[in-house]
């Protein structure tokens, strides 16, 4: 945990500045709800551990901040049929949508390949207002719980984006794409790979 991180990861505090974030994390959540288990994974996600951490989970909540990591865990919904609430910001934007890929269309269906570098900062490189990552968690939140009650209409196949700066939403739809490298009909076997010599600069946070 970074005092850097305090303005908009909720989990932690200043006195847990040093901690590794998975423990605090659990220390937060658990003192919520003592009748909750909290599992952690104080490793890097990649292609060798990730089929065996989402192992028998009904989905998948993803707030990462780098397209390596997107990438990874969409390629393993794929391979798994495992859903992905998806969630993502920037600056004064975010955006939310559900990649069931027994439904519907997956990320790559949205953006086929990984951005360079230089297109792709990190919260830490491009900043992001500290109360956004509330409002798209709790979106995110709601399509989870409509997910696993199977409760009014999830956003698959739509991207619901939000812009603070003119509190307004959008939604657009979002189709499979018949070429799609991952999940379309000629894809063949998908190969999980992890994409960080692609398009990233900084490492994972």
């Amino acid at each position: 945990v970074d005092a850097s991180n305090l303005q908009r990861q909720l989990l932690h505090n200043t006195d847990r500045i040093g901690e590794r974030k998975v423990d605090s994390a659990k220390k937060t959540l658990t003192a919520m709800n003592p009748d909750v288990r909290v599992a952690t994974y104080d490793v890097r996600l990649a292609a060798d551990n990730i089929l065996q951490i989402i192992e028998g989970y009904d989905l998948i909540v993803d707030g990462t901040d780098n397209f390596p990591t997107r990438y990874l865990v969409n390629d393993a919904s794929v391979k798994t049929g495992i859903p992905v609430v998806h969630g993502s910001i920037f600056r004064f934007e975010g955006q939310v949508t559900v990649f069931d890929p027994t439904r519907g269309p997956c990320y790559r269906c949205l953006l086929p390949e990984p951005p360079p570098a230089e297109l792709a900062p990190s919260c830490a490189e491009a900043g992001v207002l500290g109360v956004l990552p509330g409002i798209i968690g709790s979106i995110q939140a709601i399509e989870a719980i409509k997910l696993v009650l199977d409760l009014g209409d999830p956003l698959i196949g739509r991207l619901l984006t939000y812009d603070a700066l003119e509190e307004s939403f959008r939604t657009f739809s979002v189709r499979k794409d018949p070429e799609c490298p991952a999940c379309g009909p000629n894809a063949g076997e998908l190969v999980l790979a992890d994409y960080d010599e692609l398009c990233m600069s900084h490492p994972r946070t």
